[in-house]
């Protein structure tokens, strides 16, 4: 439901800001938004007034609402439940799925997932594009864009997969080109973006998330087939000049160790990855469920307990850790992130890995860097809607209300 508009004469350059305080929860009241932007409380009350006309918050001005500070209760500030969506979408080693996914990070709806991957980057894209268009017409929801999160560097300006290593995609696959042309066959009419997906996981954790007010963000994750690596700057994600930076998974961490799809030996991407862990461990994987959820169940069930398993995860442990030091001394992050398999490994071990973490940097453990699980489900699909929702949050007025 939107409401009757009103004429914002005045806060028009504060209504991004504004629109980002309320989406990140930073300012859950209108007093908190008055503050933060820095504006009087009647800039501020326009510019909450012209978000809830757009449709994107609500405005709940009943007594006994939280106080934003002295004096009388704050108007609180919301995500409209009802507002516009982003379609997000991701691919992955073993499958693809859709989900809508509105301001706050919120998973307004998720279609099922689909555990096979074909071959040809255009059918996989057009079978994830028709699964979101399905979503949107059964929830009626206005789209304002769409994402795409792949397991692969997305060079710029281009929009091409540069290495999707565990997908059978040829290199370059023009994949932002290909979603576009998806979108527009499923009629749907928003533009899509594209990118790696854990730099979309770091930056919806860095927003809804674990990364939360960190400056500084190093996130490491192995998902379904190996790993990745983003940096968030000041709110940002550092992508290098041409979209491939922290290409993490490339660290040499046992020089003898397996051989890699770079051409290398021993890479954190195949040392530290669900598969790595498997075979550590003597488990041969199974046909049910993914490589993920198979390790992440046997680090969570036979850790403590069965020797071979704790040894194989040890061995990860010391190995993912030897590369976070590496990255540490190179990088110098405020906090670090782990997602996937080692955010399971960091639970089951956390004291082991800081330890290793410490001994192999420059500034040991005196350099006291927080590690924590990444804590969203869906992370890369919520960061691909981020994608999608920037230019809403970049200037609200120009992109709803025509």
């Amino acid at each position: 439901m939107t409401h009757p508009r009103t004429r914002l004469e005045r806060g028009r350059n504060v209504l991004g800001p504004a629109l980002e305080l309320v989406h990140t929860g930073r300012a859950p009241t209108r007093a908190v938004l008055t503050t933060e932007l820095g504006v009087t409380r009647a800039t501020a009350g326009a510019v909450a007034s012209e978000l809830q006309s757009l449709g994107l918050i609500t405005v709940d001005a009943r007594p006994g609402a939280v106080a934003g500070g002295q004096g009388r209760p704050s108007h609180r500030l919301a995500i409209a439940d009802d507002g516009p969506v982003a379609l997000a979408a991701q691919v992955h080693a073993d499958g693809f799925r859709a989900a809508l996914v509105g301001l706050g990070g919120r998973i307004v709806a998720t279609a099922p997932a689909c555990v096979t991957v074909a071959a040809d980057p255009a059918e996989v894209i057009g079978d994830v594009v028709e699964a979101g268009a399905r979503l949107l017409a059964e929830t009626g929801r206005r789209c304002v864009g769409a994402g795409l999160a792949v397991p692969s560097a997305v060079a710029e300006p281009d929009g091409t997969a540069l290495n999707p290593l565990h997908l059978d995609w040829p290199a370059g696959a023009p994949v932002r080109d290909i979603f576009n042309d998806c979108l527009a066959a499923a009629g749907i009419a928003a533009a899509g973006h594209c990118g790696n997906d854990v730099n979309l996981a770091a930056l919806a954790e860095h927003r809804h998330g674990a990364g939360r007010g960190a400056r500084h963000l190093l996130c490491v994750a192995t998902g379904h087939r190996g790993v990745g690596g983003a940096l968030i700057v000041d709110g940002r994600l550092h992508t290098g000049s041409a979209g491939l930076a922290l290409e993490v998974g490339h660290l040499t961490v046992d020089p003898q160790g397996r051989p890699c799809h770079c051409g290398s030996r021993g890479c954190l991407d195949v040392e530290t990855d669900p598969l790595a862990l498997l075979e550590a461990a003597g488990s041969r994987p199974g046909p049910q469920g993914s490589l993920l959820d198979q390790a992440r169940d046997l680090v969570a069930t036979r850790y403590p307990d069965d020797p071979a398993v704790r040894t194989a995860a040890r061995t990860v442990i010391d190995r993912l850790g030897r590369g976070l030091a590496a990255l540490v001394n190179i990088l110098n992050p405020d906090r670090i992130i782990l997602g996937g398999l080692h955010g399971a490994l960091l639970a089951a071990d956390p004291e082991r890995l800081g330890a290793v973490v410490g001994d192999h940097s420059l500034w040991g453990r005196s350099g006291d860097i927080p590690i924590t699980p990444c804590v969203l489900g869906h992370n890369s699909l919520v960061g691909a809607a981020e994608l999608a929702w920037q230019p809403v949050l970049d200037d609200p007025l120009a992109t709803l209300a025509g």
